[in-house]
């Protein structure tokens, strides 16, 4: 073990070119495919103590997302080459996460940005060695903090517009324990805000815990754990109408003077509580044999309760709202390297079990009818088994085939409802009393899908510090559970799995001077499932929306300018369109990303704006109802950081933080239409809109002991 440490602390590192020590998002030389690389540095000194991962991850090309409530205040979705946030994977520490009724994710309740370490971003389906319920577009995959060898203990305080506080403490172990094998990390915070929307309150309460023990020279034991709680007064209906924007009220959400209304803030809260945890294990066996396995366990448990509505209330206008799952899993992975190349492969196994339910309720005593909306149980298993071979087909050229097989198998308990999903199931509701009579409690069916996703890519260093690839992969994309929310659960045609295949060439080239990263795509899709809000019933329908292609090129670089100052860019051309012709919903034609760093002395500072050009809304199933024109968001910060403050403080750091500097108020997306009607031709006041929240600024200190 004494042997392993001290290889740790000798082993020379690469020699990085300067302009990509300086880069907030860069390719790799080693990359196979369209990938970015969001480093830690970036996230400590460009990204709000307040957010979440999803302000990390936005800074790559065609990647966005909009927080209405403020950065790290809502629920936030991120779209990539623009493919809506459930088309694509999100793991933590390679492990995905997801919701089960369908592969969306919830950026507030998991992974503020102090829990992440960066990300690795892959612009495409991937290898076959990429597992995940959603390979369809791309995954993103998020980083834990790197563990540090020496001892220090952060406190952190933090205060901004809104009366947004946070205060935070963090304790790194350093090395200890015989021959300095262990090492911890612990996080701990508290978020408070006012929000920017009215009365939509946000309180997170949060800590994460990683562990590290090197077992003997091969062989390390990882673990890691969070735990989240938010509470705040978000609404189910989460846009401004129209009407309110026009007037210039932006931010009009909610009120506390009208209990009559469904707008009144005590009839809308969350109260959501997540944890994540792993094991990890990672050996060297000898041989060129190297074997990586994870066990994992994560809960989502959100119950929400809100008026269905923002009209006048009755004794059934709100819902009782329930969203639980744990899943837990094993992700085996297994290489064996030699002359001839490197032989990958392994094994995901994930099983999840939900409970869903929602029940009309009276939003001033909360007492719940007998028949819910819908409830239903069920179980979903995935099984990935994965092999792929890396050939060296010459010092600089390897060429990688691989295949992967998929299977999701999910088991459906729907208790009989009102009709909203299932129905009675033979008895009979009455809607004055709420109480069904007669019919069966429940009804229980399955379904599988099985799929076989081959990949096959090609990399070829050109020079040291220039390298070129060109891939072909395969995607899918499991159903939503909603299929089987009809009369009886009897659904005539189970539907197939959405697939996608991604065609991509690419290079990427590291100097002292630049770095540049281009790449050019090409992707055929299924006819994915899309959804709108009803606005009579303001349940969500499902539609398929055609075959749709999706091309383009993007490009990023960090040039280095000198006298401290670089100057980072990125932009995306390219189109997401289905057979029709028409654009696919909030696919952006073009976005560009300008940010100018200075880095001298104890100073550390970024001006990034980040455009993204016009975009359609649906209205239903009607496509490129609304047109949205281009966005454009500037943020600044500034850090400084003072050395050796004092005998006990190591360091003190200052940093202030600015979003949305130009105080913009665009319209981003229209997420639910007034009317069957409207459009931007036929605008509606009661369209509701997303809008970009008001500049806010925040100072944070850190001290360093």
């Amino acid at each position: 073990m004494a042997s392993l440490q001290s290889s740790i602390q000798t082993r020379p590192l690469p020699s990085i070119p300067a302009a990509a020590k300086t880069a907030p998002s860069q390719g790799s030389l080693d990359a196979r495919s369209a990938q970015s690389t969001v480093s830690d540095e970036f996230v400590r000194n460009f990204i709000s103590p307040i957010a979440d991962y999803s302000q990390v991850i936005q800074m790559a090309p065609g990647m966005f997302s909009y927080s209405p409530n403020g950065v790290g205040l809502g629920d936030n979705k991120t779209t990539m080459r623009g493919y809506a946030d459930g088309n694509s994977i999100i793991t933590f520490d390679g492990i995905p996460f997801n919701d089960t009724n369908g592969v969306s994710h919830h950026s507030w309740v998991f992974f503020p940005s102090q829990f992440t370490g960066g990300a690795v971003i892959d612009r495409s389906p991937g290898s076959a060695a990429t597992i995940g319920q959603a390979t369809f577009s791309g995954s993103i995959n998020l980083l834990s903090r790197n563990l540090e060898p020496q001892q220090r203990t952060s406190l952190t305080g933090s205060y901004g517009t809104w009366n947004t506080s946070l205060i935070g403490a963090e304790y790194e172990t350093g090395q200890f324990g015989p021959d300095g094998a262990s090492n911890l990390l612990i996080n701990a915070q508290q978020m408070k805000s006012d929000g920017y929307q009215t009365f939509n309150k946000q309180k997170r309460d949060a800590t994460s815990l990683k562990y590290q023990y090197i077992i003997s020279d091969n062989t390390v034991l990882t673990a890691f754990a969070s735990y989240l709680n938010l509470k705040n007064n978000t609404p189910n209906t989460k846009g401004v109408t129209r009407a309110n924007v026009v007037a210039g009220n932006y931010n009009a959400l909610l009120q506390n003077v009208d209990p009559t209304l469904g707008t009144f803030v005590n009839y809308n809260f969350y109260n959501i509580h997540t944890y994540f945890d792993y094991v990890g294990i990672t050996s060297d066996l000898g041989g060129g044999w190297k074997v990586d396995d994870k066990a994992y366990i994560y809960r989502y448990f959100n119950k929400q309760n809100y008026n269905n509505g923002t009209g006048a209330v009755t004794t059934s206008s709100a819902i009782d709202k329930l969203n639980s799952y744990i899943t837990q899993g094993n992700l085996l992975r297994v290489s064996q390297e030699s002359e001839i190349g490197i032989l990958r492969t392994g094994l995901w196994t994930d099983y999840a079990k939900s409970y869903r339910f929602q029940i009309p309720a009276n939003p001033k005593t909360w007492v719940d009818q007998s028949a819910p909306n819908f409830s239903e149980r069920y179980k979903t298993t995935t099984v990935q088994p994965y092999v792929e071979y890396e050939f060296n087909v010459s010092k600089e050229l390897k060429v990688t085939p691989g295949v992967k097989y998929a299977s999701y198998k999910q088991d459906f308990d729907h208790l009989q409802d009102n009709g909203g999903a299932v129905g009675p199931l033979g008895g009979v509701f009455n809607k004055n009393t709420g109480i069904i009579t007669g019919g069966a409690p429940s009804v229980s069916n399955s379904v599988k899908y099985t799929d076989v996703l081959p990949s096959l890519d090609a990399h070829y260093q050109l020079q040291k510090n220039w390298a070129a690839y060109a891939q072909f992969s395969a995607g899918d994309q499991i159903p939503s559970t909603s299929v089987f929310d009809v009369p009886g659960a009897k659904v005539k045609t189970i539907p197939d799995v959405t697939k996608s295949k991604t065609y991509q060439v690419g290079t990427v080239y590291k100097s002292d001077a630049y770095t540049l990263d281009v790449d050019v795509y090409h992707t055929k899709l299924d006819s994915p499932y899309s959804s709108s809000i009803d606005p009579v019933s303001g349940n969500p329908v499902y539609f398929l929306n055609g075959k749709q292609i999706n091309k383009g090129i993007e490009a990023e670089s960090n040039i280095i300018l000198g006298s401290g100052f670089s100057l980072y860019l990125n932009g995306t051309v390219g189109s997401a369109k289905y057979d029709t012709g028409m654009w696919v919903a909030g696919a952006p034609a073009d976005t560009e990303t300008l940010g100018l760093n200075f880095q001298q002395g104890g100073w550390d500072t970024g001006l990034f704006a980040k455009r993204v050009g016009k975009v359609y809304a649906d209205n239903g199933s009607t496509h490129q109802a609304f047109s949205i024109d281009p966005v454009v968001v500037t943020n600044l910060f500034v850090n400084y950081t003072i050395k050796n403050l004092t005998s006990l403080a190591k360091q003190v750091k200052i940093q202030l933080g600015v979003n949305n500097l130009l105080n913009k108020h665009s319209i981003v997306d229209v997420p639910s239409a007034g009317t069957k009607t409207s459009s931007s031709a036929a605008p509606s006041p009661a369209d509701l809109l997303t809008v970009l929240p008001a500049r806010s600024v925040s100072a944070t200190i850190t001290l360093d002991f």
